[in-house]
């Protein structure tokens, strides 16, 4: 069986913030997670109550990150006084 190539997607380190949004969104059952298009497309998907949704841009390195801890983000400052 060949073995699947690794895909280079970038060093990005999180903030604090960004990291307490990524927590809170996996512990409210809020999955947020980068897909791959290619060897250097990514696009990100989410899943919400049981509901996924994918965006319909797509990234290159370093940059899928930053979409991904935004999007944490944005579930997080939304919802975090309502559940």
């Amino acid at each position: 069986m060949a073995k699947k190539k690794e895909f280079d997607m970038g060093f990005y380190m999180y903030t604090e913030e960004e990291y307490e949004a990524y927590k809170w969104c996996i512990q409210n059952n809020i999955y947020i997670s980068p897909l791959a298009i290619n060897g250097i497309r990514w696009t990100i998907t989410i899943t919400n109550n049981g509901k996924e949704f994918t965006d319909p841009n797509n990234y290159q390195k370093v940059e899928i990150w930053k979409k991904l801890y935004e999007y944490c983000k944005y579930y997080y400052d939304k919802n975090k006084n309502k559940l």
